[in-house]
Parts: C-alpha cells; sequence; structure tokens
C-alpha cells in the first residue's frame, strides 16, 4: 500500500512537471505579438507590434493562461487547435566582475585606474548596461582606503533600472602634494612652498584633484609642517580683503559717484559684507566686496525720488 502510494505521489509530480508552462525572455518593457510569436510559432499571423501586456519586474514571470491564449487565438484568427499556458520573464544572471570593474573606470574616466572589488550585490540580474554615475561613490575619511560603497544600476528594457552595488577600493595615478616648508595658518601659498610627489589616490569627488597650480594662491586653514601632505580639505580660496587692508570703496546714488578709501575692519572674499572703517570721520560702515580690495556702498536715493 505505502509502495502504491509513492507510485502515485511520483507520477502526479512528473505530471505537473509536464504541465509546467514554458516560459521565453522578454527583452522590452512590453510583451508584444513578435514575443508570442517566438514562443508558439502559429502567431506569427498576429500583428507584430500588437501591445499584449507590460514585462514583468526582474525575478518574476508574467503568466498567460490557456483560455488567454485561445481568446488571443480567436480575435486574430489564428489556427491553435488547443490552448496552454506560457509565461515571459527576464533572463536573470549573476553580476560579472570584469563588466563591474569596466563600467566603474568609463565613469572614474581613469583607464589606469586600480579597481579592488570587495564585495558586491549577490541577486541575479537582467541584461543590461552597467550605471555607475560618479556622484554615488562614498568618500573614504583622510587616510581610509578600506573599500566604499558605489551604488549603481543595470539599465535594462527601455528605462528601468535594477539596483545594484559594489564595495571597492579604488586608487588613481596623482601627484600628492606635501610642504616644501612650514606653511603659516592664513598666508597665501606660494609655488616654491610645495612639492609634487608621484603617487596613487583615492579618485577626488567631481573628478577634481589638488594640483600645484590649484593650490598656490590658497591659505591653510590650520599650520601645516614641513613633508606633511597638504589636503583639499585644509586649505581655503584667499580672501579679496584682508582685516587691516586698504580698500578702495566706491559710493553709488543714482547717477552720482564718489570714491574714497577706507580700512577694512573685517575680512571676506567678492560678494561678502565687510566693516570698514572711514578715516576721516573714524566711523564704521557696510560694504560689499566687488574685487581685490575694492567694494560698493549702495547709498539710498533722496526721499520722494
Amino acid at each position: 500500500m505505502r509502495i502504491a502510494a509513492l507510485f502515485l505521489f511520483a507520477s502526479m509530480a512528473a505530471l505537473g512537471l509536464a504541465q509546467a508552462p514554458v516560459c521565453a525572455n522578454v527583452e522590452g518593457d512590453r510583451i508584444l505579438g513578435r514575443d508570442l510569436a517566438a514562443a508558439i510559432p502559429e502567431f506569427k499571423a498576429m500583428p507584430p507590434d500588437t501591445l499584449l501586456g507590460t514585462s514583468p519586474v526582474p525575478g518574476s514571470r508574467r503568466l498567460f493562461h490557456a483560455a488567454e491564449i485561445l481568446s488571443l487565438a480567436r480575435r486574430y484568427s489564428v489556427p491553435l487547435g488547443a490552448g496552454r499556458e506560457i509565461c515571459f520573464e527576464w533572463p536573470m544572471a549573476p553580476l560579472v566582475p570584469a563588466r563591474l570593474i569596466e563600467a566603474m573606470r568609463a565613469s572614474l574616466q581613469a583607464p589606469g585606474a586600480e579597481i579592488r572589488i570587495a564585495e558586491s550585490s549577490p541577486e541575479p540580474v537582467p541584461p543590461g548596461r552597467l550605471d555607475f554615475p560618479r556622484d554615488h561613490l562614498a568618500i573614504p575619511s583622510p587616510g581610509q582606503r578600506s573599500p566604499v560603497l558605489w551604488r549603481g544600476d543595470v539599465v535594462y528594457g527601455d528605462t528601468r533600472r535594477f539596483a545594484i552595488w559594489v564595495r571597492v577600493d579604488i586608487a588613481v595615478p596623482c601627484d600628492r602634494l606635501t610642504a616644501a616648508e612650514n606653511l603659516a595658518s592664513g598666508q597665501p601659498i606660494k609655488p616654491a612652498q610645495l612639492r609634487a610627489v608621484a603617487s596613487t589616490c583615492f579618485p577626488a569627488p567631481g573628478g577634481t584633484v589638488l594640483s600645484l597650480d590649484s593650490a598656490t594662491g590658497m591659505v591653510p586653514s590650520r599650520w601645516i609642517a614641513a613633508g606633511t601632505e597638504v589636503r583639499p580639505e585644509s586649505l581655503a580660496a584667499a580672501n579679496d580683503v584682508n582685516r587691516g587692508d586698504m580698500v578702495e570703496i566706491e559710493v553709488l546714488s543714482g547717477a552720482a559717484r564718489l570714491a574714497f578709501t577706507g580700512q577694512a575692519v573685517s575680512s571676506g572674499r567678492i560678494g561678502d559684507t565687510i566693516a570698514v572703517r572711514n578715516p576721516d570721520s573714524k566711523k564704521i560702515f557696510q560694504a560689499r566686496i566687488s574685487g581685490k580690495n575694492k567694494a560698493i556702498v549702495q547709498a539710498s536715493g533722496p526721499k520722494g525720488s
């Protein structure tokens, strides 16, 4: 009796497998007549652009029951003796490290970049273009070189995106700047005070790097000892006006112009408002910086004008 029951169960399981619907691959956001014809040749008589439904999300299936297939056959005069179930799904495959590295290197626009993948999305993905936006790459803390997270997408179908991620360590060729001598806080840097040393770096945000040209004229926000690496976060743009500087003041009042020289009481850059002392009256007024040691005062016009 027990053997007969097992035989019956095995027969039912085999029958279930034999009747399982055939799954065809989808290649776009919509399931069209041509997709059905590729799975059931009799439907080649159906217009190829006939919309049958939207494609399923990756990892799931879109099932057409036998009754639906027969209904479509009658509607488009397709000679079909019997209906059968058919399903559509995206072909899924694991991420390939070589493709990941190729896509990340293209995003960095650094052919010489050294990229090491420590971990990546484990789930299979649909076929498509790998996209790793540069601004989705996390930035390690200063001095840290452990793998960081980079989020990306598989762009598949027409405009769909399937989220993926990697933990990656990246090094690109660069020149590290070191201080050739002690650099005082707040003092503009001169070219002779810096030295460039060939090295590798984590790619800077936006693809920008700190070069001799870009660092020259900037001011350290703290004391930097000779031989120490000069990093972007330790520098700031130089002020256009410093406290104590003599500033050319232009007063604007309608068509009238008045110019004189005042002394800056505070510091700032173009666009900032600073305090300036009138050398004659000793009074302090506000002026907007317009250039190097230049500022403007917009005086109100006469009442009733």
